[in-house]
């Protein structure tokens, strides 16, 4: 059985994302309880940090499309006492179809892992990327929408995984545009954004970063926050919070930066309440931000999918 690992979405290719989002809105429209595509199959869930969505996301999608699971926590695997991640590999393969890992570390793991055929590996975010949360975050927007192309997305804050692969999804899709504005220090690192700018030539969309809080558009379909403190780690500099506060989401930003009522607000979640975005945005009737997480259940079951071996997907991944 042919399987494919998704480690970045700058490896996946336009058609290949296409088939992710569609499949996964597929999912958010039934009616009816999905077949059962991973039946017999095995899925190992190995979180290394905390995760609310994620982990129940792909935990609930593997058992909807029949899959059986097994959770490891970030002691759990003997990598912990020092076996070569090549063993460790060698050995799940032998027992798993899948594996689904969330680190705060970079994805050289997740590489060293994909060097096997018989398992697929799946990132559940990585220091540098959430591929997953992007997969969300359109299908989120064309649900909202109908449509991706000629949509106008702001992101505000820190230029972390989330924004990575936000980036990275929408370069690959035609007549999106991406803003990203975050305060000096803490932007989007600089080979993503190549790849990025690189991707968005190639494709017919467009990507746009700086620091410059007051020269925002002014005529949005979509604001994205994030968590000023990715996954709650610290930060050195003592006056952070500082340069942070002036990107924070309130209402009057909203009404600024909007086309009309329709732009919406999103947040790939947990949010700090008065930081990074305020009560009346995250409640208000803008927001698709619990909607955008009960998407990522959704990505999750159209990866599986794609990962192991769906026949419109051997296809697609074929001509892509």
């Amino acid at each position: 059985m042919a399987i494919r690992h998704l480690l970045s979405l700058a490896e996946l290719g336009p058609q290949n994302l296409s088939y992710l989002v569609n499949q996964s809105l597929a999912y958010a429209a039934a009616r009816e309880e999905p077949a059962k595509p991973l039946a017999g199959k095995i899925v190992g869930i190995y979180f290394r940090g905390p995760s609310t969505r994620t982990r129940t996301s792909f935990t609930v999608g593997a058992i909807r499309l029949g899959a059986n699971t097994i959770s490891y926590g970030p002691h759990d695997l003997q990598l912990a006492t020092g076996e070569t991640i090549r063993d460790t590999a060698r050995v799940l393969s032998g027992f798993l179809d899948a594996l689904v890992i969330r680190t705060n570390q970079s994805i050289a793991e997740m590489q060293e892992l994909a060097k096997q055929n018989e398992m697929a590996i799946i990132n559940a975010m990585s220091e540098n990327e959430h591929p997953t949360q992007a997969i969300a975050d359109l299908s989120t927007i064309r649900e909202a929408f109908g449509r991706l192309d000629d949509v106008h997305v702001l992101y505000l804050g820190e230029g972390n995984n989330s924004a990575a692969a936000l980036a990275l999804a929408i370069s690959q899709t035609p007549g999106m545009r991406l803003t990203l504005v975050t305060p000096e220090g803490y932007g989007l690192a600089e080979d993503v954004l190549e790849t990025a700018h690189r991707l968005a030539a190639k494709h017919d969309s467009a990507i746009e970063h700086h620091h410059r809080i007051d020269h925002l558009p002014t005529d949005v379909d979509a604001v994205y926050a994030t968590r000023w403190q990715t996954m709650g780690e610290s930060k050195t500099d003592p006056h952070w919070l500082e340069k942070f506060a002036p990107y924070s989401v309130t209402p009057a930003l909203m009404a600024k930066v909007s086309k009309s009522s329709a732009t919406i607000f999103l947040h790939d979640l947990p949010a700090v309440r008065g930081q990074d975005v305020h009560d009346d945005v995250l409640d208000g009737a803008q927001s698709r931000a619990f909607r955008q997480a009960q998407h990522k259940l959704y990505s999750a079951m159209a990866v599986f999918r794609w990962c192991l071996a769906d026949e419109e997907a051997t296809r697609i991944a074929r001509h892509a």
